[in-house]
């Protein structure tokens, strides 16, 4: 019985979230909390199987560290609202008159809502791929951006998905407000945004799990965990935390074992996470030098 349930969950768990959380979003896209709803109900399976069938026991947190880790992404989180509006702000204007002038009003509004979405998905994680390269990549980038702070935890769970510094909230909404605004992107952008939380939940869960269904064109949490592997050459790989289809053309996909992640031998406490981008501890080991 046990075996047949972790088969469910190594070959079938990631693609039936996936297909839930798009199912329900389709009908509810007119629900304001449906993206809270929705990440809520991600986050409640994934912990529950990460305490009931861990792929590494070591990894499971307690509560005390997982209720740090859940003050930490609902901060993020809410902080996140605070930058997206702050872009709307000052970019939307420009933005648009930009799209006007040069005429990218481009997007192919008359395509299904799914294809849009996915259209969406693939296009942010694009961009996102070389922003993330480009934080590997230049010291410069991976200090300012804050980067460190999200490779700096030992034990990684589905809860890590928005364990990121505060700066690091400028990078990562640049690929969204670029799209929904200069091309004009509709509804499929919530969409989009609901998919890119869905897979890096699981791309950062404790769970055994490697759909081959999906795991070409999506990034699987052994794939991405192997990126935040505490070994230089490992880290600079997998690029993709919710696509993987990027690192497979552009040479940066690997798979194989991960002995150990962080930043280091020893973890850093929560203040030395925060302080990351104007001092990191002397064993950081995957800083771009």
């Amino acid at each position: 019985m046990m075996r047949s349930l972790d088969r469910v969950i190594y070959y079938g768990l990631q693609p039936l979230l996936m297909v839930g959380v798009l199912t329900f979003w389709y009908f509810n896209q007119s629900l304001p909390s449906a993206y809270i709803l929705i990440v809520f109900a991600v986050q409640l399976i994934l912990g529950v199987t990460e305490h009931l069938r861990p792929a590494r026991p070591e990894w499971v947190q307690r509560w005390p560290e997982k209720s740090r880790n859940v003050i930490i992404v609902v901060l993020i989180l809410l902080g996140s609202i605070w930058v997206i509006e702050f872009y709307n702000t000052n970019l939307t204007t420009p933005l648009k008159a930009m799209r006007e002038a040069s005429g990218l009003d481009i997007w192919p509004h008359h395509w299904p809502v799914f294809y849009q979405l996915f259209l969406a998905f693939f296009v942010k994680e694009f961009v996102w791929y070389w922003m993330h390269r480009a934080q590997h990549r230049w010291r410069l980038v991976w200090r300012t951006s804050g980067h460190g702070a999200h490779h700096a935890f030992k034990n990684l769970g589905a809860i890590n998905f928005g364990a990121n510094h505060p700066l690091e909230l400028f990078f990562l909404a640049i690929p969204g407000v670029l799209l929904e605004v200069l091309f004009g992107v509709g509804v499929a952008a919530a969409g989009s945004v609901i998919l890119l939380t869905t897979q890096a939940s699981i791309a950062h869960s404790n769970i055994r799990m490697n759909s081959k269904l999906v795991g070409w064109l999506f990034t699987t949490n052994r794939y991405h965990i192997h990126h935040h592997s505490a070994i230089l050459e490992e880290s600079n790989t997998n690029y993709g935390c919710a696509a993987l289809i990027w690192d497979r053309i552009f040479g940066t996909f690997a798979d194989a074992e991960t002995i150990e992640t962080g930043t280091g031998p020893t973890e850093p406490t929560t203040w030395q996470k925060l302080v990351m981008p104007m001092h990191e501890l002397d064993d950081t080991a995957i800083a771009p030098g």
